[in-house]
């Protein structure tokens, strides 16, 4: 994953310097993974663009996301390992970004195979991953209702 930060306006900096629009930062992170629950087998990344000349030190702090399982808890434990002084906090940001369309990478790779149908909600692949991720996938939420209504109703013409 990118991020890019473009300052669109002519500006100052503390000690009165002129600062032109520029790109800021242009920062990559590549990880990767593997297993289930899916997780960071290998990480590193890039620095193309940025802001002071000793941000590169930070680069080698994310190797210590290398083990964090994609779950609930994925945030908090990057947070733990790179966070404030322990690293960059814009990669640290972008590592959390890249989670969710990691996770939506690998089960659009896996839908090219026709699923077996989970016997009940517990059996759904994805729970994990997916039950409180959000208002909409809470616990007793919508589309976790939508999904275990579902999978009842295909194992019941199933028999």
């Amino acid at each position: 994953g990118w991020l890019t930060d473009k300052r669109l306006i002519e500006g100052y900096r503390w000690d009165g310097e002129k600062r032109s629009p520029e790109v800021v930062h242009r920062l990559g992170v590549i990880m990767r993974l593997g297993g289930w629950p899916l997780t960071i087998l290998d990480a590193g990344a890039e620095m193309v663009n940025i802001p002071h000349g000793q941000c590169g030190v930070t680069l080698s702090s994310v190797a210590k996301i290398i083990g964090i399982a994609i779950v609930a808890g994925f945030t908090e434990e990057v947070r733990r390992r790179l966070g404030g002084v322990k690293g960059c906090t814009h990669l640290t940001y972008l590592i959390v970004a890249m989670a969710p369309a990691a996770l939506h990478g690998f089960w659009t790779s896996a839908s090219r195979v026709p699923p077996k149908i989970p016997g009940s909600l517990k059996e759904f692949p994805a729970l994990k991953q997916l039950k409180n991720s959000c208002t909409l996938w809470r616990e007793g939420g919508p589309l976790m209702k939508e999904i275990a209504d579902t999978i009842e109703r295909l194992n019941n013409k199933e028999r």
